[in-house]
């Protein structure tokens, strides 16, 4: 591990931090657990980190055998980051990060989020009850970006890419698609005012909007006066 620090422990979560604790790392798995991404994808993905520490994090990664580097076949020949088999055991960790993030009271809404966050957080957030019954596809275009998600026997697929046929098809902003999901905003507003294009079953995708629920906020503990 070379002169990076270390918490010098045997116990197994210690050592997990020492290689996936440094600042921006697990946002750099965040990044890639829905599929590899070039440089310049992160980079757009985590815009506060400078690239030389994005670099520095990227290799530090691959040393640990959490992140590996690849190339995507011609004609796009483009070199790519991906998660190892061992890296992407790390979802369930953003996961429960992100739902024990979620109930912060100082949970900065508003602030900058990318688009794999935001797909994340709709695994983070899923609502299993109101999705029993529920059983169809969707092609998500946030920003470009394509993803698709299955909902099916109360459970929630989603990953980058495309799907055949799907129930529906989602286009639209992630500034547009978080205010349908999370700000009560209505799809007939969002289509009107030409923010959002909606693709085949429309009453499925206003049961989509409606399977992530924000979480209550924790109560912060405060000690009773004497």
């Amino acid at each position: 591990m070379g002169n990076k620090r270390t918490y010098g422990e045997g116990c197994a979560a210690a050592h997990a931090l020492d290689l996936v604790g440094e600042r921006w790392a697990l946002l750099v798995v965040r990044e890639l657990l829905l599929g590899p991404k070039r440089f310049t994808d992160l980079r757009i993905g985590i815009p506060h980190a400078s690239p030389n520490v994005l670099s520095q994090r990227l290799r530090e990664l691959e040393d640990a055998g959490v992140v590996r580097r690849g190339e995507l076949p011609p004609p796009f020949a483009a070199k790519i980051y991906e998660l190892t088999e061992w890296g992407r055991g790390l979802e369930p960790v953003i996961v429960a990060l992100g739902d024990w993030g979620s109930r912060s009271p100082q949970l900065p809404r508003g602030e900058h989020m990318s688009v794999d966050a935001y797909m994340l957080a709709l695994k983070t957030i899923f609502d299993t009850e109101a999705a029993a019954g529920l059983s169809a596809s969707y092609q998500l275009r946030i920003d470009g970006h394509r993803f698709r998600v299955r909902v099916e026997g109360g459970e929630l697929e989603l990953e980058r890419g495309t799907i055949e046929e799907p129930d529906a098809t989602i286009v639209t902003d992630s500034e547009t698609f978080a205010s349908l999901i999370w700000e009560g905003r209505k799809p007939a507003e969002a289509v009107k005012a030409g923010d959002l294009t909606i693709e085949g079953d429309k009453a499925a995708v206003t049961r989509f909007i409606g399977l992530f629920p924000l979480p209550e906020p924790a109560c912060s503990e405060v000690p009773a006066l004497v």
